[in-house]
């Protein structure tokens, strides 16, 4: 697999924002894309995404199949509540193996868990999304959608060799997709896209990225 850069190396925390103000739709209301409701908070913000990437989602939607969707099943994602993922994360990590520290648990963490001072999906600028027929069946890729390296043998990895020849043409399709359409993939999760956060710009080569943090 090719080298993956970390969403906690030091580079994409060095990424400038220069934040737009986009405000955050709900992608329920525009009809375009499935949202699942797996994740759904009582608020619904996880169903919210900035209006440009709205706008992108639903470009490539009309790239797929015309037999498939794209099913959303998180976009926004509260700072306090990464902040809890991720130090349960790095706990987790240190409760495991008592011989780390600190930054080794940290490093762990990051492969799946994004630090919450970077992380794509507190800028709205992120969202996790799979395929699924019209009728709301989900295609098989590889692993479920938020399963971690450790119990998948790194299967949840974008470009893992090991999957089947089915999961590997439907993740190229939805890359396919998704990337014409402007965003990018964090690499150690298939299901993980992007547009306008650190992460996109620090990718694409911008000099820096259109959303920052948002507080809700």
């Amino acid at each position: 697999m090719p080298e993956i850069v970390l969403l906690s190396d030091p580079r994409i925390a060095e990424v400038p924002v220069k934040e737009c103000g986009e405000p955050l739709v709900d992608l329920r209301t525009l009809g375009a894309v499935l949202v699942d409701l797996r994740l759904a908070d009582a608020e619904g913000v996880f169903a919210h995404v900035r209006l440009s990437v709205a706008d992108r989602l639903i470009a490539a939607q009309t790239r797929l199949p015309r037999d498939l969707r794209l099913l959303v099943v998180e976009g926004y994602r509260p700072a306090a509540l990464q902040h809890r993922y991720f130090t349960g994360s790095v706990a987790a990590h240190l409760a495991e193996n008592p011989g780390w520290d600190e930054r080794r648990a940290y490093l762990e963490a990051s492969r799946y868990v994004s630090p919450p001072e970077v992380a794509p999906h507190v800028s709205g600028g992120a969202v996790d999304l799979t395929l699924c027929t019209a009728s709301g069946e989900e295609l098989p890729m590889g692993t479920q959608v938020n399963a971690t390296p450790p119990e998948s043998d790194e299967a949840c990895y974008t470009a893992y060799p090991g999957v089947s020849a089915e999961a590997r043409r439907n993740r190229d399709t939805l890359g396919a997709a998704l990337a014409s359409a402007g965003f990018v993939n964090y690499p150690t999760e298939w299901w993980h896209w992007s547009y306008g956060d650190r992460y996109w710009a620090f990718t694409t080569g911008a000099r820096f990225a259109r959303y920052g943090m948002r507080s809700g």
